[in-house]
């Protein structure tokens, strides 16, 4: 039997344990939760962002009598800015979150290796 040292950033743990792939096992899929837990905060910050900026533009400047609306391309100002505009703008941005901050995790290769340990 083995005594393993892993230092963390914040913690120091020691484990007894043969098999070293199975500590870097454990140690990666912490890595990968943390990675799955930021993509998913992202994924909601943005959702509600853009419920936000539908909610105010549509609500905000949808609030006057239909005579006064200005038009634009032949909408009604607060559907172009709420609906129009800001589907472009929502596709952008999950677009540059998915580019910058989204890793490729490959699943496959973590369900091969709870198969080998089992």
């Amino acid at each position: 039997m083995k005594i393993v040292l892993i230092k963390d950033k914040n913690t120091c743990k020691i484990y007894e344990s043969i098999n070293i792939k199975e500590l870097l096992m454990k140690s990666n899929m912490k890595d990968i939760s943390k990675q799955l837990n930021k993509e998913a905060i992202m994924t909601i910050g943005l959702y509600i962002f853009f419920f936000v900026w539908w909610y105010v533009l549509s609500y905000g400047l949808g609030n006057k009598e239909v005579s006064q609306y200005n038009y634009i391309l032949g909408l009604p100002e607060w559907f172009f800015y709420s609906c129009v505009l800001g589907y472009v703008v929502i596709c952008i941005a999950v677009f540059v979150m998915v580019k910058v901050f989204f890793k490729d995790i490959d699943f496959e290769d973590i369900d091969e290796k709870s198969r080998e340990k089992k």
